[in-house]
C-alpha cells in the first residue's frame, strides 16, 4: 500500500470545508432562542452573534498556527495538537471519543434528521426513513473512499448550493418582509439578563462549532503552510457574515417578538413572506445543509484515526491507505459503519447529549497547545504566528470552560456519565500503548 495520502485538496476545498462543516441546522434554528435569550433585544443578540464569531475566530487563528507548524506531518489536526502539546494520552481520548460518538454521532444525526426532512416530500414510514439515512452513509462512505479530490468537489457544490440558498431566501425576507408589521405574538418576553446573555453566547458557539475539523485534513493539503491558515481564517469571517445576514433576514420578515417565540423561525419567516406553499423550499435547503454537513464530517473526521493507528494508537488497520484511490479507506468505511449501527439503534441522541459539550475541553486543551509549544518547540518552524498571542488562545479557552462549566452546572448527572464515557478510553489506551511499544 502507499505510504502517503496525496495532496489534492487546495485552499478554495480547505476554505468551502470550513463553511459547510459548520452550516447544518443551527442557522435555521438556534437566532430565535438567542434573541429570547437576549430579552428581545436586537442589539444585545446582534452583538452575541458578534462576540461568538470572534471567540471562534480566535479559535480559528489558534488553530491556524498549529496546522501551519504541523501541516506537514501525518494530519490529524487537533489530534495531533494534543499530543504534541500534552502527550498522547490526552490526545488518543480525544480520538476515542470522537470515533465512538462525536463523529459517528454528528453523521448519523444529520442523515437522520434529513431523511426526516424529506418527509416535506415524500411520506415514509419509520423503517423507509432508516433506509434512506443508510443509503446516505453508503453514499458518502463510497464517494470517500473514491476519490479525496472528487469528494471535494461534491462537498463544494452542495456547500455552494447550501450558501446560495440561505443567501436567497435572506434576500426574499429582507426584500418582502414586514417585520414591524407582523402579528402580535401572546407571550412575556424575558428581560435582558446576565445569565440569559450567558445562555445565548454558549447556543451561538454551539451554531459555530465546526470549523477546527478542516485542520484533520492538512496532510492532504497543497501548501498547507500557506492554505490552512488562510481557509481556517476565511471561512470563520464568511460564517460569521452569512450569520448575522440571516439574522437580519429573520427579524425583517417577523419582527423581534415574533422571532423570538418561534420554534423553527427560517420556516416561520420564509412561510410569513411567501405563504405556506413554501416549506418545501426551506425543508430542501435544510436536506442540503444537513448532507453537505455530513458529507465534510466523513471527509475530515476519519483522518484522526489514520492518523491514530499511524501512532500505534488505534485499530491497525486504520492505518491503510487504498494502493488505487490513495485514500485512508479503511477509516472511512469503519467510520461510517458504525454511524450506521448508531443510526438503527436510536442511540445517538443520547450519547450525543451526554459527550457533544466534552469536545470543548479539547477546543480549550487545542488552543493552550499553542502556549505549550512556543514553550517546548520555540525553534520550531511557524509559517503563522496566531496574532496577539498569548491573549488569542486565551481568550478563546476561556471561553470554551465557561461553556464546559456551565454544562456540568447545569446538567451534572448527564456530564457525569459524558466523562464515563470519555475515560472509558484509558484501558485501551493502554492495550494500544502496550501492543505499540512490543511492534516497536
Amino acid at each position: 500500500m502507499a505510504d502517503t495520502l496525496a495532496r489534492t485538496l487546495t485552499t478554495r476545498d480547505l476554505t468551502l470545508l470550513v463553511v459547510g462543516n459548520v452550516i447544518g441546522s443551527g442557522i435555521f434554528l438556534v437566532p430565535s432562542s438567542v434573541l429570547a435569550q437576549s430579552g428581545e433585544s436586537v442589539w444585545v443578540a446582534m452583538g452575541v452573534w458578534l462576540v461568538g464569531g470572534a471567540l471562534s475566530l480566535l479559535g480559528a487563528l489558534s488553530y491556524a498556527e498549529l496546522g501551519a507548524m504541523s501541516a506537514t506531518g501525518s494530519g490529524g489536526g487537533l489530534y495531533a495538537f494534543i499530543r504534541d502539546g500534552f502527550g498522547p494520552f490526552p490526545g488518543f481520548l480525544y480520538g476515542w471519543t470522537l470515533f465512538f460518538v462525536i463523529g459517528a454521532g454528528t453523521i448519523a444525526t444529520l442523515c437522520v434528521a434529513a431523511a426526516n426532512y424529506m418527509t416535506e416530500f415524500v411520506p415514509m414510514t419509520g423503517f423507509q426513513k432508516d433506509v434512506v439515512a443508510v443509503t446516505l452513509i453508503i453514499v458518502l462512505a463510497a464517494l470517500n473512499v473514491r476519490s479525496t479530490k472528487e469528494s471535494a468537489m461534491v462537498q463544494n457544490v452542495a456547500t455552494v448550493i447550501k450558501v446560495i440558498a440561505i443567501l436567497a431566501m435572506c434576500a426574499l425576507l429582507l426584500s418582502l418582509g414586514q417585520g414591524g408589521a407582523s402579528p402580535a405574538v401572546s407571550h412575556t418576553a424575558t428581560p435582558v439578563s446576565l445569565a440569559g446573555v450567558s445562555l445565548s453566547i454558549i447556543s451561538v458557539l454551539w451554531a459555530y462549532e465546526g470549523w477546527q475539523y478542516v485542520t484533520f485534513v492538512s496532510a492532504e493539503a497543497q501548501n498547507p503552510q500557506r492554505a490552512l491558515p488562510r481557509a481556517i481564517t476565511v471561512g470563520t469571517v464568511v460564517l460569521i457574515a452569512i450569520y448575522l445576514l440571516a439574522n437580519v433576514a429573520y427579524l425583517a420578515a417577523l419582527g423581534p417578538a415574533r422571532m423570538a417565540a418561534s420554534e423553527r423561525v427560517a420556516s416561520e419567516a420564509v412561510t410569513a413572506v411567501l405563504g405556506p406553499a413554501a416549506g418545501g423550499l426551506i425543508a430542501a435547503a435544510i436536506i442540503i445543509a444537513m448532507y453537505s454537513a455530513a458529507h465534510a464530517t466523513v471527509i475530515t473526521v476519519t483522518r484522526v484515526y489514520f492518523a491514530m493507528a499511524r501512532d500505534g494508537l488505534f485499530f491497525q488497520r486504520l492505518a491503510g491507505i487504498h494502493p488505487t484511490y490513495k485514500t485512508p479507506a479503511f477509516a472511512i468505511i469503519s467510520s461510517c459503519a458504525w454511524a450506521i449501527v448508531l443510526a438503527l439503534s436510536g442511540t445517538f441522541e443520547q450519547l450525543l447529549t451526554y459527550v457533544v459539550f466534552i469536545g470543548w475541553i479539547f477546543y480549550a486543551l487545542g488552543a493552550a497547545a499553542v502556549i505549550a509549544l512556543r514553550h517546548k518547540r520555540p525553534d520550531a518552524p511557524r509559517p503563522f504566528r496566531v496574532p496577539g498571542y498569548p491573549v488569542t488562545p486565551l481568550l478563546f479557552v476561556a471561553a470554551a470552560t465557561v461553556i464546559v462549566g456551565n454544562t456540568i452546572v447545569s446538567q451534572p448527572m448527564q456530564s457525569a456519565i459524558g466523562l464515563s464515557v470519555v475515560l472509558a478510553g484509558a484501558p485501551a489506551f493502554v492495550i494500544w500503548r502496550r501492543r505499540s511499544r512490543v511492534r516497536g
